[in-house]
């Protein structure tokens, strides 16, 4: 079953972007194991000058994408189970474990907005769920489209070719993922750990594991601050199951 993508966008030619390269881009023209259509919202209005946006209810600054445009590009999109995602800075975090339940499912509908914003009525009257990729403002919501995504797709079996690759990547378990080095051994001065080139699997595993915990409180002391009530709702999900 492929993992279908629309995107209702102004402007369609910011896709595919990244996601038509490397093994993603691969496996979308190549293997079909998902799909990517773009919807110009411009298309939808009714103004003979194309018009999409007017001044906001109350007075201030800038322009509001308007609901019935909204609502008729959205319609015009086959829904068949997908979510109605809406890139928005004031949304929930895009968090990996959301990626990864999103990536089982038929695919995404994303809604990239522009100026001031959406309406409110057609995101409480189609039941979007509105999303934030960083505590940051953006021109519009297509770049954060890109990073939904890419972060779904990427967990769509075959489309990476080691599945094992994914199993100790950053958030996966509450944790971010440890170093990685390569040749040359010695760069600048600076020495591969040499536990790495030791051979020994075991020491290599735990190095690892250390490793992980000391970025993970170095970097990011909230997951780490997290990290003992995440791993007993995961063990509590794993008993249930």
């Amino acid at each position: 079953m492929s993992f279908d993508c629309s995107v209702l966008t102004m402007f369609p030619e910011a896709f595919p972007g990244p996601l038509g390269v490397s093994l993603i881009g691969t496996a979308w023209r190549e293997q079909g194991l998902w799909s990517l259509e773009t919807v110009d919202i411009r298309g939808f209005s009714k103004d003979k000058r194309g018009f999409l946006d007017d001044t906001p209810a109350g007075g201030g600054p800038g322009q509001v994408m308007r609901a019935d445009v909204i609502a008729s590009a959205l319609d015009s999109v086959d829904r068949r189970g997908r979510p109605f995602l809406y890139m928005s800075a004031r949304g929930r975090p895009l968090t990996q474990a959301r990626v990864s339940e999103w990536s089982k499912g038929p695919g995404l509908i994303v809604l990239c907005g522009r100026f001031e914003g959406v309406d409110q009525r057609v995101l409480d009257a189609r039941g979007f769920e509105e999303v934030a990729v960083g505590d940051a403002v953006l021109a519009g919501g297509e770049a954060a489209a890109l990073v939904a995504i890419e972060a779904c797709v990427r967990l769509v079996p075959g489309v990476l070719g080691q599945a094992e690759s994914l199993s100790e990547e950053s958030f996966e378990d509450g944790l971010l993922e440890h170093p990685q080095y390569t040749r040359p051994r010695t760069f600048e001065g600076l020495d591969i750990p040499e536990v790495l080139l030791s051979g020994h699997h075991a020491d290599i595993r735990k190095w690892r594991q250390a490793m992980r915990d000391e970025t993970t409180r170095k970097q990011r002391p909230d997951l780490w601050d997290r990290l003992p009530a995440n791993q007993q709702a995961k063990g509590d999900k794993a008993r249930k199951d």
